[in-house]
């Protein structure tokens, strides 16, 4: 059903990353693991190396998932968006063309410990 204002629409979205004090919102899932239901959203400077981010902000928020010390860091599978992505573990997130509410997602071939099928 069409909506029909009655004057314009001036709302500002409260998580706009000036909001954040320097800080970016990043989200973050791993594909075929069920145990979390959405991805993980987390708040991190834009200049935080990727091999940092994944050790001290996404290793530990997975750390339940019983496939995570089976993680072969150098074989994941990686996509920024819905785009496939090879990210540079040694340059920031920044650098890596990680912006400000972007989705970072895994994938790890064969870790799959939680799929009630194979997909």
């Amino acid at each position: 059903m069409p909506v029909k204002s009655i004057g314009a629409y001036t709302a500002t979205p409260a998580d706009v990353q000036a909001n954040f004090h320097g800080a970016q919102l990043v989200y973050a899932s791993w594909d075929h693991h069920l145990l979390f239901a959405a991805p993980f959203i987390m708040p991190v400077p834009p200049d935080m190396l990727f091999k940092d981010w994944v050790t001290h902000a996404l290793t530990p928020l997975i750390a339940a998932d019983p496939d995570t010390p089976q993680i072969d860091w150098a074989t994941v599978q990686w996509h920024l968006g819905a785009q496939p992505w090879q990210p540079d573990f040694e340059r920031s997130l920044k650098d890596n063309g990680v912006r400000h509410k972007a989705q970072i997602r895994m994938h790890t071939p064969g870790l799959n410990s939680l799929m009630p099928f194979a997909a």
